[in-house]
């Protein structure tokens, strides 16, 4: 069974290799969320990730499974129409350990603390929309599509597309 915990400083630098190894590169060929044919580059790095931390609005859990960092997700508080709302991004989970339900409990237990700390009205995030495979799998977390896109951010520092014309896709989650 996962324990999670919100990361401190310590934990940055294994967030950062963890949240890689999930999105790019030959590692993450073993899992099904990898952004490989379509991204190469880090997706993020250890100041970034030491950054969120050191923030108040802001937190990154963390999962572990027999004292070994196996997933992480990134939730930030936002204000959307006067209401708090939570962003989530930077979901990993090890590819050797993906498609074992690890995803779905980080998602709630993030949703959860959200919920308790800042009660947020309802989540967002945004995902690459030719990623449909993942956006089912957030439907499934409850998650809706909204419509809306946006252009996929251009970091030449951390990242280079191998496709072209990529967008982000917001999908939604309100709470009644």
């Amino acid at each position: 069974m996962l324990n999670f915990h919100k990361a401190e400083l310590i934990d940055a630098s294994a967030i950062a290799e963890l949240i890689n190894s999930a999105y790019r590169g030959e590692s993450s060929r073993i899992g099904w969320t990898t952004e490989a044919d379509l991204l190469d580059g880090l997706r993020t790095t250890t100041k970034e990730v030491a950054s969120i931390i050191k923030r108040d609005d802001a937190f990154m859990l963390i999962g572990v499974l027999n004292d070994q960092l196996i997933a992480t997700i990134c939730c930030e508080r936002q204000s959307a129409h006067g209401r708090n709302i939570a962003h989530l991004g930077m979901i990993a989970v090890k590819p050797k350990l993906q498609n074992q339900g690890h995803g779905a409990t980080l998602i709630q237990a993030a949703e959860a603390i959200a919920l308790r700390e800042w009660r947020v009205a309802g989540f967002h995030m945004t995902v690459i929309s030719i990623r449909s495979e993942l956006i089912a799998f957030y439907e499934r977390q409850g998650f809706k599509r909204t419509g809306e896109f946006k252009d996929f951010p251009v970091n030449s520092a951390l990242w280079q597309p191998k496709v072209e014309g990529l967008n982000l896709e917001y999908l939604a989650k309100v709470i009644r």
